[in-house]
């Protein structure tokens, strides 16, 4: 495609102009630590059957790729105050150095690295903790100093939907659709065109709702109609979702979206999957006064082909599935969604987890590395968000994980998600959905997908939780290293028992919302051991991530 062979061009300009100049200035160096990052990054096509779509389709798609465009932009702003000042600087240089920082800037959605903990590479501030969401000084004992000075605050200044800012001498909470108004009546606007082509009368009311949460800063409803749409072709989620950016708290929700086809034909091999929610939460094991029945039992699941993906979604590392709405309320009504994006699945397996396998894995396991396995536990991952601890009780108040363990929570809720996504899978081989002899691939595809996910940076949440799961793991020697070979193996007299504990430790922390607890389970176990350290740095030359090069991008651009 014209973008691959774009970027191919711009690198072996570079490499011809390093093979002709041996110079060391620190611009060459500069260029030369950039290309490389870059390079860590396989380019992959991301393409779509045009023809499933109706001409109505069609335009339905684009309206809401343009919207989605738009996600971009606000999710830029909440990652960093300067970015748009930075882009523009980079944008108006037409020189190869600053070419390649603006690649790379677009791929991090600003100036820090997402893979070498937000390190910056475009100059030398550090990420704020609290990105765009809080005044870039602001520590976290100012704001629940405020709160407790001023409880009639709490609500808005914890919304997911809020950005903090000074004036004078107060804190204020301004809501989204105030603070992003042009960008997000832009977006509104596109929603609507889209749902006026729409033949699908549950999308078409998702859109038009969706459009008002953007001007009345209330995804409640829109959020029920999501859950609700049903015999569609167009699969699309667009808005603020997940909570990773907010380095302070994890409270502040970032813009993003999904732009698929959905896949009807794999979508109702899974719907088996979708019935034992609550079978699931029984087997849990954690105390029986902390598991949770009140979760709305729908689990919708689907499988889709991605078109275009968009803000958070798609800075550094590329997203396999995804679980939503994340708003309790929600999920107490109606469930949540799974949503599993098939070709993302294949080009990481094919790119990424199996040359890794291969050098990662004792030989004798190797065999046991399988696709259904790796999507299958992408699958149980994502329905493991939907159960567990969600609204507890602390000290006799209300309230919910996320807002007890503050910004450990991500990373113990991914932690959670990998660990259940295991367990619950086992719970399906006993109940004969999966044959016996998937138990030995599915331990073992896990393994070798740890190196995967660590190698995204243990600041990470993905990559923190699984480097969780390693540690403690190879601890009760359910993981076994092989000093000589450098490789390591699935100990299956022990892995069950080891990893039932390590689920009753997280979700206790999670039930009894014991924010101290979660940072010194983190601290101990959420680290670059030697052994993860000497696994990565043997696969250390292949790509970490891929990078899509998206079909709709290049049709657009055209037209």
């Amino acid at each position: 495609m014209k973008t691959i062979f774009l970027i191919i061009i711009t690198l072996s300009l570079i490499s011809c102009s390093q093979s002709q100049d041996t110079s060391t200035s620190p611009e060459k160096k500069d260029s030369k630590m950039i290309q490389d990052r870059i390079a860590q990054f396989i380019p992959v096509d991301i393409k779509y059957d045009t023809t499933l779509l109706t001409d109505k389709d069609k335009i339905v798609l684009k309206k809401l790729y343009l919207a989605s465009k738009i996600m971009d932009d606000i999710f830029l702003n909440q990652v960093y105050s300067k970015n748009e000042e930075i882009k523009n600087k980079l944008r108006s240089s037409d020189n190869i150095p600053s070419q390649l920082q603006l690649e790379y800037f677009n791929m991090m959605a600003g100036p820090f690295d997402r893979l070498e903990n937000d390190e910056p590479f475009i100059g030398n501030e550090p990420k704020p903790l609290g990105a765009n969401f809080y005044p870039e000084d602001m520590i976290r004992e100012e704001f629940t100093g405020w709160i407790k000075n001023h409880p009639e605050d709490e609500k808005y200044f914890t919304s997911e939907f809020t950005v903090i800012r000074r004036s004078g001498e107060k804190l204020i909470a301004i809501p989204y659709s105030e603070y992003y108004k042009d960008k997000l009546t832009e977006a509104a606007n596109l929603l609507r065109e889209a749902a006026d082509q729409c033949n699908n009368e549950s999308l078409k009311n998702y859109l038009n709702l969706r459009a008002k949460a953007f001007e009345t800063n209330d995804y409640f409803e829109s959020d029920l109609a999501w859950m609700d749409v049903k015999d569609n072709l167009i699969e699309v989620v667009i808005g603020p979702y997940e909570v990773y950016e907010d380095g302070l708290f994890n409270y502040k929700a970032s813009f993003e979206s999904f732009l698929t086809l959905k896949d009807s034909a794999e979508s109702k091999k899974l719907e088996i999957f979708g019935k034992y929610l609550n079978e699931m939460e029984r087997n849990l094991p954690l105390e029986e006064k902390y598991k949770n029945f009140s979760r709305g039992s729908e689990s919708p699941i689907v499988v889709v082909n991605q078109v275009y993906n968009a803000g958070d979604s798609k800075a550094g590392v590329q997203t396999l599935a995804f679980n939503l709405p994340n708003d309790e309320r929600v999920r107490n009504v109606k469930g949540s969604k799974k949503v599993m994006l098939k070709n993302i699945h294949e080009a990481k397996f094919e790119k990424l987890l199996l040359p890794i396998a291969e050098l990662v894995l004792d030989k004798s396991q190797l065999k046991f590395v399988t696709f259904d396995a790796f999507f299958n536990h992408t699958l149980m991952h994502e329905m493991s968000h939907g159960i567990g601890p969600g609204f507890i009780e602390v000290n006799g108040v209300k309230t919910e994980v996320k807002k007890e363990l503050k910004e450990t929570y991500s990373t113990l809720e991914e932690c959670k998600a990998d660990i259940l996504g295991m367990f619950n899978n086992i719970f399906m081989i006993n109940q004969k959905i999966y044959p016996t002899e998937f138990e030995q691939q599915l331990w073992v595809t896990f393994l070798a997908g740890v190196f995967r996910s660590v190698r995204f940076g243990i600041g990470e949440a993905h990559g923190g939780g699984n480097a969780i799961i390693f540690n403690y793991l190879l601890e009760k020697n359910a993981y076994q290293f092989d000093e000589a070979n450098k490789t390591v193996k699935v100990n299956f007299e022990t892995i069950y028992s080891s990893l039932e504990e390590l689920a009753n430790i997280v979700l206790t922390i999670q039930a009894a919302g014991d924010y101290q607890q979660a940072k010194q389970f983190i601290e101990r176990y959420a680290v670059n051991s030697d052994v993860i350290n000497t696994l990565r740095e043997k696969i250390s030359h292949l790509p970490i991530d891929i990078r899509p090069v998206f079909q709709i991008d290049y049709e657009q651009h055209k037209n």
